[in-house]
């Protein structure tokens, strides 16, 4: 039922507001999370049917995924551009995101993982399943080479180069880098490789994916969230752990081990040494609250 609206919105994005690919794709995701939210709940809706209620229940639910406040209003950004595009396609009589509230922005230190809750998190895999080898290879991936969740789920087998050690990512603007990837990582990647994917029944588009799904199709990202969320939960973890968590926590590590910060830059694929920066902040809190805890005169 939707896909003649989304064709639409997407046409709206690229000829009337002359958006760039990326911007429409992102705009798009937004709406397909939202869909996504709506079949989960078993909820058959036009854009028309949707009110202030469906909107906050799925607020709810992405920050029940562990998405940051950030990204959250992201998303909602993304809904109220859809729902601009149907008013003026005369689709829906009201916006019914005219009155919903996004979360409020505060630059907050994330949440970090110790060494320890990493090992906890990946030890909880069920490695008796196929989708456990994949799982193990996700996460060790993610936590040695600090990837986003969208350069994760886009990773091309042509572009992991396990016998020199590298991965070449596409990161945010089309940006290229290599990473660096460690031993344990390159191991369950080969074995994924070799023993699981061949076994996939590969959809058309997809043969150059690194990670996919049991009906061999790429993975989403929502589908991270779940498998992080889970194990974290199965871990007894009492933080707030999502797909980024994983990224925070490997330029944590790196920065309180001493690591040059503009090879932590290069690494993540941040353009500018400011965003950076934040890890350094990091560090400090963790020393303050090291002190705090063991410093019997430090008040």
């Amino acid at each position: 039922m939707w896909d003649a609206y989304k064709k639409g919105f997407k046409a709206y994005l690229q000829l009337e507001k002359s958006l760039a690919d990326n911007s429409v794709a992102a705009y798009l995701r937004d709406l397909d999370l939202f869909l996504a939210f709506l079949a989960e709940k078993k909820k058959v809706l036009s854009p028309a049917q949707v009110q202030l209620r469906d909107l906050q229940g799925f607020l709810k639910w992405i920050s029940g995924l562990g998405m940051s406040t950030a990204s959250q209003a992201r998303i909602i950004s993304g809904l109220r551009a859809f729902y601009k595009y149907c008013r003026l396609e005369e689709i829906c009589p009201e916006d019914p995101t005219v009155l919903l509230e996004a979360p409020k922005l505060r630059r907050r230190l994330p949440d970090v993982l110790s060494f320890e809750e990493i090992e906890a998190i990946i030890a909880g895999i069920d490695m008796s399943r196929p989708e456990g080898t994949r799982n193990k290879a996700i996460l060790e991936t993610m936590y040695s080479c600090g990837l986003r969740v969208s350069e994760l789920v886009d990773l091309r087998i042509s572009r992991l180069y396990l016998d020199v050690g590298f991965i070449r990512v596409l990161g945010k603007g089309d940006r290229e880098r290599l990473v660096p990837i460690g031993r344990t990582a390159t191991k369950y990647l080969k074995i994924y490789l070799r023993e699981v994917r061949p076994e996939l029944p590969v959809t058309k588009g997809n043969r150059d994916i690194v990670f996919l799904s049991k009906r061999g199709t790429k993975l989403s990202r929502v589908m991270i969230f779940y498998i992080i969320r889970d194990l974290a939960a199965k871990a007894g973890i009492n933080k707030t752990v999502s797909p980024h968590t994983f990224r925070h926590s490997f330029a944590t590590h790196l920065v309180e081990g001493g690591a040059d910060l503009r090879a932590v830059q290069e690494m993540l694929g941040h353009q500018s040494i400011t965003t950076t920066e934040i890890y350094t902040h990091l560090d400090r809190e963790f020393l303050r609250k090291t002190l705090e805890k063991h410093h019997p005169g430090f008040r």
